[in-house]
């Protein structure tokens, strides 16, 4: 079993900002100035489908596997010597497009989770395929499990309290449906007795919808460690394995937790 205690800091970034809509080349010279404010955080977290805004013209704005923004992430990440992540819209190599989410590392490889809830209200089940597999990555030793905005609604698909130390979501996820957003972020971080981190977009998409941001990183209690609100910026917080490995020794819930599979 892993000494949690012993984990080295992971300072964490959280890009909180507005996007311009479907324009992927002024999103990376945006993006690129804020992450500037980045500098010494090990993990930098962008917001769902931060190229284009949160879109379902797949087809049009879809990259290949290989393309520019993956390239652009890798470049960031190994300038700024931190991992980078956020999702976008790739077609694979199969035809398929999805709501990827990439982890850029600083020794240029890289891996991915392709969201696996799709939000049928917005049609984008009609658009996109679904990913099939969950992940957990590692950052500094660090156990990271990547979701995508409306995977927080599905407790199953985030639940694992054996060795996930933090959740993280990237979302854009509308200012009607905040009080849902700011309820299940620390529900998550409770059940899973894990830190979540949530990165949400601010200001209005192409389509006229208003997002409140609601960016936060949480503790293993559900108590705010950094909040966001309705800021544009890149926010800056730093969990530490020891508290967690303390709160997991006096309350190890865990060891009563369920067993279960999850089916395809």
């Amino acid at each position: 079993m892993r000494d949690l205690a012993a984990l080295p800091d992971l300072k964490l970034a959280l890009v909180q900002t507005s996007m311009h809509w479907q324009d992927t080349a002024a999103n990376h010279e945006h993006f690129s100035a804020l992450l500037e404010q980045a500098q010494g955080a090990d993990l930098i977290i962008l917001p769902e489908m931060f190229t284009t805004g949160y879109s379902m013209d797949a087809v049009a704005l879809a990259e290949p596997e290989d393309g520019v923004t993956r390239q652009w992430m890798l470049n960031q990440a190994k300038k700024l010597n931190a991992v980078v992540t956020g999702s976008l819209i790739v077609r694979t190599s199969d035809g398929s497009y999805r709501n990827r989410l990439y982890w850029a590392r600083p020794d240029g490889t890289h891996a991915s989770y392709d969201k696996r809830h799709l939000f049928r209200m917005a049609g984008e089940h009609k658009h996109y395929s679904g990913g099939e597999r969950r992940v957990l990555l590692e950052v500094k030793g660090w156990h990271v499990r990547p979701l995508i905005c409306y995977d927080l609604r599905f407790p199953v698909w985030s639940r694992d309290p054996y060795d996930t130390d933090l959740l993280i979501y990237v979302a854009s996820w509308p200012k009607a449906r905040r009080d849902a957003w700011n309820r299940l972020l620390p529900a998550r971080a409770i059940e899973n007795l894990c830190y979540v981190a949530a990165v949400n977009r601010v200001g209005m998409d192409g389509k006229g919808y208003p997002y409140s941001g609601d960016s936060q990183v949480l503790d293993f209690q559900g108590e705010t460690l950094c909040a966001a609100q309705e800021e544009d910026g890149v926010f800056l917080t730093t969990l530490t394995g020891a508290a967690l490995a303390t709160y997991r020794q006096r309350f190890p819930a865990y060891q009563d937790a369920d067993a279960f599979e999850l089916k395809f």
